[in-house]
C-alpha cells in the first residue's frame, strides 16, 4: 500500500515537473519570440532619407511596453503577460558609399523584463534585467539620394528614394540557460530589407519590407534546441513636415511567420499580426531633437498584443553642421 502511494506520488511529481518544464519552455519561447518580434515590429519612419555625409548621431531612448501574450492552448496556462522597460543607446554615421548616401547604425539595448502566468490557477513569475542583443545595421540609398556635403544638401529636394539595408543582431548579451526567460536570445539574426520613400509637398510616403532569419539556439533552457522560422515584415508610414524640423507621422506594420520548433517538435505559434503607431519629432536646437512615439496592436492571430510608448533624445554633430 505504501509502495503504491509512493509510486503515485512519484508519478504526480513527475507529471508536475513535466508541466513546469513545458511551462518554462513556453515562457522562454514567449520571451524570445517577443524579443524577435519587437525587432520585426519596430516602427521606423524616415529610415531611408538623404543625410549629409559625415554627420553623426547619438541616440538615447526609453520605452515601456505591456500586454497579454498567448501561449500554447494545449497547456493549462492562463493570463500570461509581459512588461518591458527598455533603454537603448545608439550611434549612427552618414556615409558616402560609392557616390550614394549610406548610414551605419549601432544599437545596444538594456532591458528589464517581467513575465507572469497562471499554471493550474497558481501564479508563476520571472523578473530579469540585463543587456539585450546589440544590433549593427548598414543601409544605402541606391536611387534618388546621392552622397552630399552640407552645402550641397541645402539645395537638395527629395523626390523618390529607393534603398536597401542589412542588419545583424549578435548573441553578446545576458543569457542564463537554466532560466526559461532571458533578455538575450543566444543566437544570431540577419535581416535584409528594401525601402522606398516618396516626397509629395510636405508629405512623405514610405514603404519598406524585410525578412529576419535566425540561427538555432542549441542551449535553450537546459540544453534544448530552439529553431525559429523567418519573420517577414512590411511597414508603411505617412508623415507631414510642419517646418523648422518639426514633423509628425502615422505608422503601420504587418508581419508573418516566426513559428518555433523545440527539439524537432513544431509549436502552434506562427505570427500573423499588425500594429499601428504615431511619431512626433521636435527639434530643440540644431544639435538636439526629441522624438515621442507610441504603438499598439491592431490585429493579432497569436502572440503578443501589447502597447508601447517611448521617448528618444538625439544629438547630432559633424558633417559641416
Amino acid at each position: 500500500m505504501i509502495s503504491q502511494v509512493t509510486a503515485g506520488a512519484k508519478q504526480s511529481c513527475n507529471g508536475a515537473s513535466q508541466v513546469m518544464a513545458r511551462l518554462g519552455l513556453v515562457l522562454g519561447v514567449v520571451a524570445l519570440v517577443g524579443a524577435s518580434k519587437a525587432r520585426a515590429q519596430d516602427l521606423e519612419p524616415r529610415a531611408y532619407v538623404d543625410t549629409p555625409v559625415g554627420m553623426n548621431f547619438l541616440i538615447a531612448s526609453y520605452a515601456y511596453s505591456e500586454g497579454g501574450v498567448s501561449t500554447d492552448p494545449s497547456l493549462p496556462i492562463e493570463g500570461a503577460e509581459l512588461q518591458l522597460n527598455n533603454f537603448v543607446l545608439g550611434y549612427a554615421r552618414a556615409l558616402n558609399v560609392f557616390g550614394k548616401s549610406g548610414k551605419i547604425d549601432l544599437i545596444v539595448p538594456f532591458s528589464q523584463l517581467s513575465g507572469s502566468a497562471l499554471l493550474e490557477g497558481k501564479p508563476v513569475e520571472r523578473d530579469v534585467t540585463g543587456f539585450g542583443d546589440p544590433l549593427l545595421r548598414f543601409s544605402v540609398n541606391f536611387y534618388g539620394a546621392p552622397a552630399l556635403s552640407m552645402k550641397e544638401y541645402q539645395s537638395y529636394r527629395q523626390n523618390v528614394i529607393v534603398g536597401a539595408s542589412f542588419q545583424v543582431t549578435a548573441p553578446f548579451s545576458q543569457y542564463d540557460t537554466s532560466k526559461a526567460v532571458n533578455i538575450g536570445t543566444n543566437r544570431w539574426s540577419f535581416k535584409p530589407g528594401l525601402g522606398v520613400s516618396k516626397a509629395i509637398g510636405k508629405f512623405k510616403l514610405e514603404l519598406s519590407t524585410g525578412v529576419t532569419f535566425f540561427t538555432n539556439n542549441n542551449d535553450f533552457f537546459h540544453g534544448n534546441t530552439l529553431e525559429q522560422d523567418p519573420i517577414c515584415s512590411v511597414q508603411a508610414h505617412v508623415s507631414y513636415d510642419f517646418g523648422r524640423g518639426v514633423w509628425a507621422g502615422v505608422d503601420g506594420t504587418y508581419y508573418l511567420g516566426a513559428r518555433t520548433t523545440i527539439n524537432g517538435t513544431s509549436e502552434n505559434n506562427m505570427q500573423e499580426n499588425s500594429r499601428v503607431g504615431v511619431t512626433f519629432a521636435l527639434p530643440v536646437n540644431k544639435h538636439v531633437s526629441i522624438k515621442l512615439y507610441g504603438s499598439t496592436g491592431l490585429s493579432t492571430r497569436t502572440g503578443s498584443n501589447f502597447s508601447t510608448g517611448g521617448i528618444a533624445w538625439q544629438y547630432r554633430w559633424g558633417g559641416g553642421l
